[in-house]
């Protein structure tokens, strides 16, 4: 049985005749190669995505999805949708957070799916909140090889029908808050997943490890604040680090941003959005620092919407309903 490293999957891709299919899957490689879970310009609205130990972060049912579109213009491109729900628990004198992700990948001829639930202990720390928390999740992995077009197609390291497997995923995180600031160190996929793919291949995921912080820094102007932040990762091969900046407009419940964020020897990433009805809506293009075309870039919409609970009612939650608009 042959074994599939995402490392390895520009191998795979070099025996595909069609151009456009050879192309994204080696771009698609590059992408994956320092890790298995996607990139989100919008890190900071997406933490439990990253860091379980996030989840009930503020006292609000918190709703948040994006779309994201790498590499655009090119056939086969890939596509990213996450979707998660995270609300915090009040319950045996403590703190609790619960949240439940969908998470769906597709590279060239590879699709990447995960469902998670997530809880998070949380206790008063210095001043400030600490959480503990865990992620289970399953794995759902697919290739496509009926799209396959190779010369020796009895070659046994490359199926020609469409394969899928599944296994069990682990992740845990650590997640800090104090006031203006807060730091977050997590691990993706401790259990270092081995998925099945037919009876020829495997896909070997590797451990991921996170460290994420930010801080909201007021100005003179009472309506205006700077939001930096930073998230770095790796695989203990490779890794990616993104330093963003938001300046962020509030005024009477209306809120607007723009902001620029920097990955170093990767890309150029513009972010706007703001609060609109109630709802969080952001847009982001990144521009890669490589030889790829500016118009060749990665485009990507996040919503959010956020609604307050009250945690000291027994057995009730106050919320509001979320409107139709």
């Amino acid at each position: 049985m042959h074994t599939i490293k995402l490392h390895d999957l520009r191998y795979i891709v070099v025996r595909i005749r069609l151009l456009t299919i050879l192309t994204v899957m080696m771009l698609a490689s590059a992408r994956v190669s320092a890790q298995y879970d996607a990139s989100f310009s919008h890190y900071w609205d997406l933490e439990p995505y990253y860091n379980p130990g996030s989840v009930g972060k503020a006292s609000k049912l918190n709703i948040a999805a994006v779309y994201a579109l790498s590499f655009a213009g090119f056939e086969n491109n890939p596509r990213s949708m996450y979707v998660g729900a995270d609300m915090p628990l009040y319950f045996l004198k403590n703190y609790h957070g619960v949240g439940l992700s969908l998470f769906n990948d597709q590279i060239g001829l590879f699709t990447h799916q995960r469902l998670a639930l997530q809880y998070a202990y949380k206790h008063k720390l210095f001043g400030g909140m600490i959480s503990a928390g865990v992620q289970l999740g399953l794995l759902s992995e697919g290739f496509d090889g009926s799209k396959l077009d190779i010369e020796d197609s009895s070659d046994p390291a490359f199926t020609t029908s469409d394969v899928n497997g599944s296994a069990f995923d682990v992740g845990f995180g650590l997640y800090y808050t104090h006031g203006p600031w807060y730091v977050g160190v997590s691990a993706q996929h401790l259990t270092a997943p081995l998925v099945e793919l037919g009876e020829t291949n495997e896909l070997q995921i590797d451990p991921t490890f996170y460290l994420t912080g930010g801080y909201n820094i007021k100005l003179r102007n009472p309506f205006l604040t700077i939001h930096p932040s930073v998230l770095l990762r790796t695989d203990g091969v490779a890794w990616r680090g993104d330093v963003s900046g938001r300046l962020v407009y509030t005024n009477d419940k209306k809120m607007l941003y723009g902001g620029v964020s920097y990955s170093p020897t990767n890309s150029v990433t513009v972010l706007v959005g703001g609060s609109f009805h109630g709802i969080n809506i952001g847009y982001s293009y990144e521009v890669y620092t490589s030889a790829i075309n500016m118009g060749n870039g990665s485009h990507e919409l996040f919503i959010g919407y956020q609604t307050t609970l009250n945690l000291y009612k027994k057995g009730k939650n106050k919320h509001k309903s979320v409107r139709i608009l």
